[in-house]
């Protein structure tokens, strides 16, 4: 079977956030699914095969990273939705089927792709004790992000801030579900972007997420009201970095960006 690493969140090669991509008739096994996920070793491995026609989605879809599978993931979404458009397996808007609902993919004329997802509730918590240790910054909020995303999110002083933590990545583990994010207020929106963030997933294997869209649907509701528009765009400000094109909706979040495959084989097991 063919195996793709493709580069999501990006416009060119080697940034944005890699991700495994398997189309296949069935879905295996999950101690097989999980082994190759592992052998992968990126943040996360998606695994999508067609259903029947007449229903409510198109293809199911399920993301594991390499130590366990997880409920949702949107740059996995998006580098599955774009092997599905380059490779001619489907045409048109795309209805995935996933453990976080149908999820819906658009690719436009220009390449991007936009994605639909639950926007995150979010609760305001004190900022747990320990956390500023961790992160090596103090928060001014924190907020959880509700059963599907899973995270803690923190607001920082400032851009600088964000981009030069340097966390205690087993401390930060006790803190949530699957990780923190931490973000801040663009400091120059004219760059194009206007907030940062950085996420952090010990819980899940992954000290640091190149570009992680899910956390994009509670960045996109925390940052709408601050800054008093529906429609953002978000960098995060990993090494490899990212920009996540943001429209909340309700409760339904847009999430929007390139995709590029740098990497196409085949899969011997």
């Amino acid at each position: 079977m063919r195996i793709r690493i493709v580069d999501a969140f990006t416009d060119r090669p080697f940034a944005g956030n890699p991700a495994g991509v398997l189309l296949l008739d069935a879905f295996p096994e999950d101690d097989w699914l999980q082994k190759v996920a592992l052998e992968v070793n990126h943040a996360e491995t998606a695994f999508a095969h067609r259903l029947p026609e007449g229903g409510d989605a198109d293809w199911a879809l399920r993301w594991f990273t390499p130590a366990t599978e997880v409920a949702m993931c949107g740059h996995a979404t998006l580098a599955t939705a774009h092997v599905l458009r380059t490779t001619g397996a489907h045409e048109g808007p795309v209805r995935f089927a996933t453990r976080s609902g149908v999820l819906i993919a658009s690719p436009a004329g220009d390449g991007a792709i936009t994605l639909d997802f639950p926007t995150a509730p979010l609760t305001a918590v004190d900022v747990p004790d320990g956390v500023a240790r961790a992160l090596g910054a103090e928060p001014r909020t924190a907020y959880d992000t509700g059963a599907n995303v899973g995270d803690l999110v923190v607001e920082l002083a400032d851009e600088q801030t964000v981009r030069g933590l340097a966390p205690d990545h087993k401390a930060l583990a006790a803190y949530s579900t699957r990780g923190i994010i931490a973000t801040a207020r663009a400091e120059d929106p004219s760059r194009g972007y206007d907030f940062v963030s950085r996420g952090f997933f010990p819980n899940v294997g992954i000290d640091e997420d190149p570009v992680t869209g899910s956390a994009h649907t509670a960045l996109a509701p925390y940052w709408s009201e601050r800054l008093g528009r529906p429609d953002l765009t978000g960098l995060q400000a990993s090494a490899r970095s990212g920009l996540v094109r943001t429209g909340l909706r309700g409760d339904r979040t847009l999430l929007t960006g390139h995709a590029v495959t740098v990497i196409e084989g085949d899969l011997l097991v």
